[in-house]
């Protein structure tokens, strides 16, 4: 490791200024060190993809077990973690900010809040309650220096409330109360989009791309989109490529095998 966490965290932050970067998803060490192999320049964890590797849904892990799997990737490579930190494993602004100290200390350089509730029946916090959440992670981050990127997200597209006008002034509320870049997962046509991007203009947008798109990376950017996350898509990618390949062996075919990854290359990369 030759980067302090600081350097990594300015490095993030002066990603987040111009230009339109990408942010794939790990979900465990070696799929980081891989991805830093390719030239990126920044890494997010993924809640899906680390659950599934860990046997558990989405959202079945425990806070500690998160922040531990955050301060493993964290000191596993020089490049910046956004930490994908769900809600903030707490209902009260007291408890997110408990939260985000802890993500913190595990040496993210950022790290986004969900307004999801977990509960279908009111599956999104009341806006002024969302507000109050992020405005307690923006001040544990302001106490605890400062550098780490804050992300409000607004879940509508992910719950069932697919209500771009509701998510456009959550994402408000949320630039107002201190997030410094903002997300609604779930949004998928230019006109979303480019109203998302110009709604908190001039505060930078995160792009959730999680399947095909007909949409390039340049097109994204000129949307004006700063940051492209997969969320879980690699991890599914491999969890397809391994299905695929178990189902083969219990009809007793190896066929499967076919576009397995080169042992040799592998231990040249984790050696």
């Amino acid at each position: 490791m030759t980067r302090s966490v600081a350097e990594k965290r300015a490095a993030f932050r002066a990603l987040h200024a111009e230009g339109c970067f990408l942010l794939p998803n790990p979900w465990d060490v070696g799929s980081a060190r891989y991805l830093h192999s390719l030239g990126f320049q920044a890494l997010a964890t993924t809640s899906s993809g680390f659950a599934w590797s860990r046997g558990r849904a989405d959202g079945g892990l425990s806070r500690e077990a998160v922040l531990a799997h955050l301060r493993e990737l964290a000191a596993a490579t020089d490049l910046p973690v956004n930490a994908d930190f769900e809600s903030g494993f707490a209902a009260d602004p007291q408890g997110v900010a408990q939260s985000v100290r802890m993500a913190i200390d595990a040496g993210v350089a950022g790290l986004s809040i969900e307004d999801s509730t977990g509960d279908p029946a009111h599956p999104l916090f009341d806006i002024d309650v969302a507000v109050a959440r992020m405005r307690a992670a923006r001040a544990a981050i302001d106490q605890e220096g400062g550098d780490t990127l804050l992300v409000g997200r607004a879940e509508n597209f992910f719950v069932g409330r697919a209500d771009l006008d509701d998510a456009i002034a959550r994402l408000k509320a949320y630039a107002e109360a201190g997030a410094d870049c903002l997300y609604a997962p779930g949004i998928r046509t230019r006109e979303q989009i480019e109203a998302v991007v110009a709604a908190v203009a001039p505060k930078p947008v995160n792009l959730l791309v999680g399947a095909t798109s007909e949409f390039t990376l340049r097109d994204i950017a000129a949307m004006g989109v700063r940051r492209v996350s997969v969320g879980g898509a690699l991890a599914r990618a491999a969890w397809g490529g391994f299905m695929r390949a178990a189902r083969a062996l219990q009809e007793g075919r190896f066929d499967g095998f076919a576009d397995a990854a080169s042992g040799v290359e592998l231990n040249g990369l984790m050696r």
